[in-house]
């Protein structure tokens, strides 16, 4: 058996307020049983950990070093007890995220941000997919919630709006696409579509124009470089690229179909688990607390 909790604060009472007679008036305890548990913190380490031979009890060299390490797991004993409050008041111990990453990561880091400085107990995981591979994997995990493009409905899921979000049709301006005007689908077909693959692998996305030539990438910050290199043309979310479309590096495509278009993003969670109190934070502060009530 390692030393006793109790047995380690005595130390460090005694340590702290110099004496045992001190320390045992700021425990609110007999000196008897202060000096007894300091003995006992001894005979368990097999070291002596006070010097008692002068005026005024004082640390050994090794009872330096190991107090150092004991008022370490004080404060962890204390943080512990202090978390197992805050579980059994209705934080959750985990919750997993998984964020569309057609969306953008600052809003939801941001809202992490906040609930990390209100010292939230919850271990959060959050996990960015595409497409189809939003919904898979917060199926496939059992996540508490997603933040998604689109998701197929259910009885049991509940959706609330999140901001609308824009994508344009870039190409970069030295592509032979960006002075073209009323760029038809068939001229679309004669270049490379550049997209994101959908992490589940089960589909591609809607707003694809169906050419031969397709360039698969990871994510929209790969999928942005190609762009700029002029390796081809693709949609992206106007708040990744508006300032390359500002500057001109990247140009919209005149395309006749529209080269714009919009969605609203939903969070969604079940209903069949309601949701703790980090998870309802979590929706007020992504959402503007439209999940108070929830």
């Amino acid at each position: 058996m390692g030393p006793d909790l109790d047995a380690i604060n005595a130390l460090d009472a005694v340590v702290r307020h110099g004496g045992f007679a001190r320390a045992a008036a700021a425990l609110h305890r007999v000196q008897s049983a202060v000096s007894y548990q300091v003995d006992k913190l001894e005979a368990q380490l097999g070291v002596p950990l006070l010097d008692r031979t002068g005026y005024r009890v004082q640390l050994t060299p090794a009872g330096e070093i190991l107090l150092a390490e004991g008022r370490r797991l004080l404060g962890q004993a204390q943080r512990m007890t202090s978390m197992a409050r805050q579980f059994a008041d209705g934080w959750e111990a985990r919750l997993t995220v998984i964020l569309d990453g057609i969306l953008p990561l600052e809003t939801t880091l941001r809202a992490l941000k906040t609930l990390a400085e209100e010292k939230v107990p919850t271990r959060i995981q959050l996990k960015v997919e595409y497409l189809g591979g939003v919904q898979f994997r917060f199926e496939k995990d059992n996540a508490d919630m997603m933040v998604v493009k689109d998701y197929l409905g259910r009885p049991d899921l509940e959706a609330h709006q999140l901001e609308e979000v824009e994508c344009v049709l870039c190409v970069s301006s030295g592509h032979p696409l960006a002075d073209r005007s009323g760029v038809t689908l068939r001229d679309l077909h004669e270049h490379v579509e550049l997209s994101v693959q959908d992490s589940s692998e089960r589909g591609d996305d809607e707003h694809m124009f169906g050419g031969e030539r397709v360039f698969y990438l990871s994510g929209f910050a790969a999928k942005k470089q190609a762009l700029r290199m002029g390796l081809g043309f693709g949609w992206m979310p106007r708040y990744l690229v508006s300032r390359e479309l500002q500057r001109g590096t990247l140009r919209e495509v005149r395309y006749a179909g529209g080269s714009r278009y919009r969605f609203t993003p939903k969070l969604v969670h079940r209903t069949t688990t309601p949701m703790g109190r980090t998870g309802r934070r979590l929706g007020e502060l992504l959402l503007g607390g439209s999940l108070a009530a929830h």
